[in-house]
């Protein structure tokens, strides 16, 4: 077994429908919005940027994203990632009764030497670290669908991005 290993599989059921779901999972500029874990984001490109990332260990990763697949007809949305972290994530929303279903995997290994060495020893509280950053997104994101999204954006500022 490789302890510098993580292969991630999680779901989700969400009360929303599903074009609601991916477009919010699609902006990744918004997840700090909802995803306590997501502290930054910073765009590159339309299709990179990169992400801190600080759940309840003491220790930020900075995880370099760039899409691979954007496919809405598929429900799938998936990402390259290098830096603290290197593999591959991927979100797929498809229609569940009258909600959505999302499934997250996520492919990885530290890429940070750091992160390597501390991985026997450390490994269980990764994946617990991990999970709750899922518990809590998965809340973050349903509250998120949930509230009214219709207030008018003014004075130029953007709906993704604090004011200041």
């Amino acid at each position: 077994m490789d302890l510098n290993h993580y292969r991630f599989r999680g779901g989700w059921r969400l009360a929303a429908p599903p074009a609601a779901v991916y477009a919010a999972l699609q902006d990744v500029p918004g997840y700090p919005l909802w995803w306590p874990e997501i502290r930054s984001v910073r765009q590159f490109g339309p299709d990179d940027g990169e992400v801190v990332v600080r759940a309840l260990l003491p220790y930020r990763l900075v995880i370099a994203l760039a899409a691979v697949r954007r496919d809405p007809s598929a429900g799938v949305l998936e990402v390259a990632m290098r830096g603290d972290l290197v593999g591959w994530s991927r979100w797929t929303v498809e229609a569940d009764g009258a909600g959505t279903r999302v499934r997250f995997e996520e492919d990885a290994r530290p890429g940070r030497p750091l992160l390597r060495r501390l991985a026997l020893p450390l490994h269980p509280v990764f994946r617990a670290n991990h999970a709750v950053m899922m518990y809590r997104g998965r809340r973050g994101l349903a509250a998120h669908l949930a509230a009214p999204h219709d207030r008018a954006v003014t004075s130029g500022d953007s709906p993704n991005r604090p004011a200041g």
